[in-house]
């Protein structure tokens, strides 16, 4: 079994974050959004991870994912040069895993069930090729669609008007007729097929495969969290905090720390009440401020505030009485 994760979205949701890092290295809870995922692939059978990278803050996925996790997984990184859509993007991983089993994971989600659940649930369902994610939800005009026939997939469609059905696809694929796959993507990207966006959808691919009779089923997933957007990036923040063993954290002298935290290295707390849910990265400083429900990133200077439910970038220097600021990298507020 392989893992194929797209990395190469430019991240627009997340501006001005992903002005300086790509997506996937944001960070929360401790470490990149990317990090969260190897670790939950690193609890299954998931020996070979494939990376698609792309543009020219790639040499930080590459960077981040050999550093941290090469003693665990064999890395191919393979480069998506233009951004095409998600079935562009998978198409490039072709030449490593054609043949193989892969599970597709967006680069930007993360679930409370994890991989080694939704693998279990696609080796339970033993008479398909494949299977898909889905959760039934509110407003399916603005997801990718399955719909179900004798418990098979007999249709996708990505964002229609009128959907046939509640259940979204939620960014997370086994498929095991890797053949079928990419035979159905190349002729999208041959034919230029476009779909949703004017890109090339990996949901089309796969209805092109329902419809030259590849059986595939779905299993349930019971959350997701889209993290290439701020809102829901914090919202991640407080899950992922709320299942970290944080009882070995001591309050300092003068400080408070209201668990769950999650603190880095070398971080300075002076006459500040930390917490509930903030994670504050390695060399940041905090004080004599009140923070609650927010990421303060990398050498962050944070001093005489009241913030809450708030993302500051690296190397951000802020002062004064903010309630919420959603600012990137390198940036300097004084109010």
């Amino acid at each position: 079994m392989k893992a194929i994760i797209p990395t190469a979205g430019k991240g627009t949701r997340l501006y001005p974050h992903t002005h300086t890092k790509p997506k996937p290295m944001v960070r929360l809870a401790g470490r990149p959004i990317l990090g969260h995922i190897l670790s939950s692939f690193a609890e299954t059978n998931v020996e070979t991870v494939v990376l698609v990278v792309g543009g020219p803050m790639q040499s930080q996925i590459v960077e981040y994912a050999e550093t941290t996790f090469g003693d665990r997984f064999e890395f191919e990184f393979v480069e998506q040069e233009s951004a095409e859509g998600l079935g562009h993007s998978i198409y490039q991983a072709e030449e490593v895993t054609r043949g193989d089993d892969v599970i597709i994971a967006l680069g930007d989600m993360l679930f409370q069930n994890g991989y080694r659940t939704f693998l279990q649930a696609n080796r339970d369902s033993s008479t398909t090729q494949g299977t898909i994610g889905v959760k039934p939800v509110e407003e399916p005009q603005h997801y990718g669609i399955v719909e179900l026939s004798d418990g098979r997939i007999s249709r996708l469609v990505e964002k229609p008007e009128e959907p046939p059905s509640d259940l979204a696809i939620s960014g997370v694929y086994i498929i095991e007729d890797t053949p079928a796959l990419f035979d159905a993507l190349e002729y999208l990207v041959e034919n230029d097929v476009r779909g949703a966006g004017d890109e090339y959808q990996l949901t089309d691919a796969l209805n092109r495969m329902v419809e030259q009779d590849t059986e595939l089923g779905t299993f349930e997933v019971d959350d997701w969290y889209d993290c290439g957007r701020s809102e829901t990036l914090l919202q991640a923040n407080q899950i992922l905090l709320d299942d970290l063993d944080t009882d070995g954290i001591e309050s300092l002298s003068d400080t408070v720390l209201i668990e769950p935290v999650d603190i880095g290295d070398d971080v300075t707390l002076e006459s500040s009440v930390i917490g509930p849910h903030v994670s504050i990265d390695d060399g940041a400083e905090v004080k004599q401020s009140i923070v609650k429900d927010s990421i303060i990133g990398r050498e962050s200077e944070i001093s005489d505030i009241n913030l809450r439910h708030s993302i500051i970038g690296d190397s951000t220097h802020v002062v004064g009485k903010p309630n919420t600021l959603d600012i990137g990298d390198n940036s300097s507020i004084n109010l």
